[in-house]
């Protein structure tokens, strides 16, 4: 999928509308996305800062993407956990710069290539328009090669165990 077109379908996803979250780049590699989450009426807490699920949320799917992008279809890439730590209120609009690295994506098909599964760990920093960091966020990514597909035909059909006729 062309990442212009995975930009703006992401930017309509009823959830990311609601939290205020838009997605202001998708680089062509897919190795690198910019986000923005603008503080509004419906993402302010009882305090009036960022609402802290919203900067969650703005974090949530993008290392599996990435990954999933420059990895290609012969792979599995699911989120597998993830944390937060708050730093300081988001008195304002909120960035995340996620980047993926040549040599994350060459470690996870190395770690891969006989079935293994891979579970590495990503980092991304919500920051401010000042730059200061309002909230780290850890992603955790399970990743592993498809299982080969049995051949189709006469072959498979013989694998399959017969039922007994019933009597």
């Amino acid at each position: 999928m062309p990442p212009e077109i995975l930009r703006r379908g992401i930017n309509l996803w009823p959830p990311f509308l609601g939290a205020g979250v838009s997605v202001a780049r998708v680089s062509a590699d897919y190795r690198e996305v910019d986000v923005t989450l603008k503080l509004g009426l419906l993402n302010r807490n009882y305090f009036g800062t960022q609402f802290g699920g919203s900067m969650f949320a703005m974090a949530d799917p993008f290392f599996a993407l990435m990954m999933l992008q420059n990895l290609g279809p012969g792979y599995v890439v699911w989120d597998k956990s993830a944390s937060i730590r708050y730093r300081k209120p988001g008195r304002g609009d909120v960035f995340a710069h996620f980047r993926l690295s040549a040599a994350a994506i060459a470690r996870a098909r190395r770690a891969t290539s006989h079935g293994a599964r891979h579970e590495p760990t990503f980092h991304v920093q919500i920051v401010d328009r000042a730059g200061e960091v309002v909230a780290e966020v850890e992603k955790t990514l399970f990743i592993r090669r498809h299982a080969e597909t049995p051949p189709a035909g006469p072959a498979r059909r013989r694998a399959t165990p017969r039922r007994a006729a019933k009597a």
